[in-house]
């Protein structure tokens, strides 16, 4: 578990990728840790165009990354060791939260008589945990299969925490269920293979049936699974099976950045908000339209 991982400190914006997805009218992208950990780290929005990470932050950390299933399994089984299971991850991401809110009890104890109190040994993971239990940063989960999204619904109702469900593969088999819970879900790679087992229901109408029941859905590329460039393609297929236009368009401007907590900068052109506006030449979820011009 290692919340304290920032992904500002590992990214390099003179990658290809960067100016890929700039040049296909992409302008702000989120980014971190991927998820062979139970927690993998922070997250952070970015521009992505620049030179120098630091100058790119729209805002960092804007989330704290935790993985279910296969991925932190596999990594840890590979190594012989703990967690090999879900149980095993979702024991351990429970033990880091409790951790995290002792620590805070003992900052706040710390904070509210000074004059007596010793401060607490600094912890840095625990620390890194303290905006997600404030409420200022949600938690992202990498979930995939139904249980696994339950599992994340779980966890952090217990510790009454924001929540995205990002993949939410299987999401279009508990529609209903997650209507009722209303968490934002971040939808995709939709355009990969099924390239491990908890990915055999992985389906282009995911997107249509969770909005029709009402979700705020987003639609995500998971560069590198698929190519950050081809994220109208994905709003296309999702289309093509059955997702209105107009819902296409909100889930790749307004809607993840609503969700995400950085719709007061970007996801439409409204006063006050940055001035990445894109110009097409034609319709921008056509596979023959380009962007004409990008104003930043």
């Amino acid at each position: 578990c290692t919340p304290q991982l920032r992904a500002i400190d590992a990214i390099n914006p003179m990658e290809a990728s960067f100016r890929e997805a700039f040049a296909s009218g992409i302008t702000t992208v989120i980014t971190g840790p991927g998820s062979a950990n139970p927690i993998g780290g922070q997250l952070a929005a970015i521009k992505t165009y620049g030179k120098r990470i630091d100058d790119m932050i729209i805002k960092a950390p804007v989330g704290i990354k935790i993985a279910f299933g296969e991925n932190p399994k596999a990594t840890y089984n590979d190594k012989s060791q703990s967690p090999s299971t879900r149980m095993a991850t979702a024991a351990l991401i429970r033990e880091t939260f409790k951790k995290a809110q002792e620590y805070q009890r003992q900052v706040e104890q710390y904070q509210n008589n000074s004059d007596e109190e010793d401060p607490p040994e600094y912890d840095i993971k625990s620390e890194s945990l303290l905006p997600l239990l404030n409420g200022d940063i949600p938690l992202h989960a990498h979930v995939h299969r139904a249980d696994d999204i339950f599992t994340a619904v779980r966890i952090a109702r217990e510790f009454n925490l924001n929540l995205i469900l990002v993949h939410c593969t299987e999401g279009h088999l508990i529609a209903e269920q997650l209507a009722d819970d209303g968490y934002p879900v971040l939808l995709g790679p939709i355009l990969t293979d099924r390239s491990k087992p908890e990915l055999k229901n992985q389906s282009e109408i995911t997107p249509a049936v969770l909005s029709e029941a009402g979700l705020k859905i987003s639609i995500i590329t998971d560069h590198p699974e698929t190519p950050e460039k081809y994220l109208t393609l994905c709003a296309a297929m999702a289309v093509k099976h059955g997702l209105r236009r107009d819902e296409a368009l909100r889930a790749i401007t307004i809607n993840p950045a609503v969700s995400c907590g950085i719709g007061d900068r970007v996801g439409s052109i409204d006063d006050g908000k940055d001035s990445d506006i894109v110009i097409w030449d034609g319709d921008p979820l056509d596979i023959m339209g380009s962007p004409y011009g990008i104003v930043i």
